[in-house]
């Protein structure tokens, strides 16, 4: 998971997320990437929420 406060989640952000999901023990290519972003993403392959969508997740 990225969180972003400024800016939107871009294709330089979504490097090293998929580094860092390479470095996860028993991750797979398959493992869904999470970007939490007021701006919203320009960056492809990526399920981007903004705060208020995690707020409603954990309410439910």
């Amino acid at each position: 998971m990225k969180w972003l406060e400024q800016r939107p989640f871009d294709p330089h952000d979504l490097g090293p997320l998929l580094r860092h999901r390479a470095q996860l023990a028993g991750a797979a290519d398959d493992v869904a990437l999470v970007a939490v972003s007021r701006s919203g993403a320009t960056a492809a392959g990526v399920r981007v929420l903004s705060p208020e969508d995690l707020l409603v997740a954990y309410r439910d």
